[in-house]
């Protein structure tokens, strides 16, 4: 059977391990944040400002702001964008994400 694999002749990167809010999830060289999360089946990873409704990625190509997480304490992250890196840990972003900042 033809695969595009067996077509280049390329194999993968080792895969590594990130975690998500406490949860270990296997990620592969190249894949965005939001690619491991979708990849594990979750589909949110912010609540908005207002209200705390769920969101993840709609546009997908970093335009719209609603795959926003934290990285590695950062916060405000797209995940469409950020390649994920062996040992990130990623958290679920709440508002602004900056909760322990005080005004």
């Amino acid at each position: 059977m033809r695969s595009p694999r067996s077509l280049v002749g390329g194999t993968p990167a080792a895969a590594y391990e990130i975690t998500f809010d406490g949860r270990d999830l296997t990620a592969l060289p190249g894949q965005s944040v939001a690619a491991v999360l979708w990849g594990a089946g979750i589909l949110a990873w912010r609540t908005t400002r207002e209200g705390g409704a769920p969101r993840g990625a709609f546009c997908g190509i970093g335009s719209c702001y609603d795959c926003l997480v934290t990285v590695n304490g950062s916060p405000n992250q797209r995940a469409c964008l950020v390649p994920a890196r062996p040992g990130d840990t990623v958290t679920t972003q709440e508002g602004t994400g900056h909760a322990d900042l005080t005004v």
